[in-house]
């Protein structure tokens, strides 16, 4: 069963305040689809379970971004970074994509930095075609990280109905990786309770060693569980 939670004025106090309550909520369990291709000398880093729990939009939220951080300095050659992927939905709140932005940020300390790239915008603005129903959204970046950590984020453009939404997994165990920007700090994401329990932002990185022609053959995949 499909349930859509409105929550419009919770009196929530602390740091959660309207920013939290101020929400659509879109859940059940839904198990992901696949990430997109295999190609050669490339490999997935992901925080999320493979399942989601919440999608999520916040009224607004438009300014705001929302992300995960990796860390692939165990991977020294993977400094390409091929795709980013999102797990959303292309049919709700209302019918259709209105729109987002994309960035990497560094990440050398307890909370995402200052921009990676796009290095001349404020963010790489993204609007799906095609794509319907819960979905992977792919967007291709072609660009090599000058830093081993880094956090991949998401804009919310658009206040309202008009926000695309994102995901949260269905894991209950924090991985203390998954971000949010609002009112110009970043801090890890909060939801009002009951739905606090997920938190686990569904973004993944495709990254490759840069060496190896891509083709459509072969992957690896890499679940980052850093502490």
């Amino acid at each position: 069963m499909r349930m859509f939670v409105t929550l419009m004025a919770l009196a929530i106090g602390g740091a959660l305040g309207a920013w939290s309550a101020d929400v659509v909520v879109d859940g059940a369990p839904f198990v992901f689809q696949a990430g997109g291709p295999a190609r050669d000398a490339t490999m997935e880093l992901k925080r999320d379970s493979g399942t989601r729990r919440w999608t999520w939009v916040w009224f607004t939220g438009a300014g705001s971004w929302v992300g995960d951080d990796f860390d692939n300095s165990t991977l020294s050659s993977y400094r390409a970074i091929r795709r980013l992927r999102f797990y959303a939905r292309g049919d709700w709140p209302n019918r259709g994509w209105d729109g987002f932005r994309v960035a990497f940020f560094d990440f050398r300390g307890n909370a995402p930095g200052s921009r990676l790239w796009p290095t001349s915008a404020r963010g790489y603005f993204v609007k799906p075609s095609g794509l319907h129903g819960h979905v992977w959204v792919e967007i291709n970046i072609g660009w090599t990280c000058p830093t081993d950590a880094f956090a991949a984020a998401e804009e919310r453009f658009y206040n309202r109905l008009d926000a695309d939404p994102f995901a949260v997994d269905n894991n209950t165990v924090l991985t203390r990786h998954s971000w949010q920007y609002y009112q110009r700090r970043w801090s890890r994401v909060e939801f009002p309770p009951p739905y606090d329990l997920y938190r686990n932002v569904t973004i993944r990185v495709v990254v490759d060693n840069g060496t190896v022609a891509l083709t459509l053959t072969s992957v690896g995949r890499v679940k980052l569980l850093y502490r």
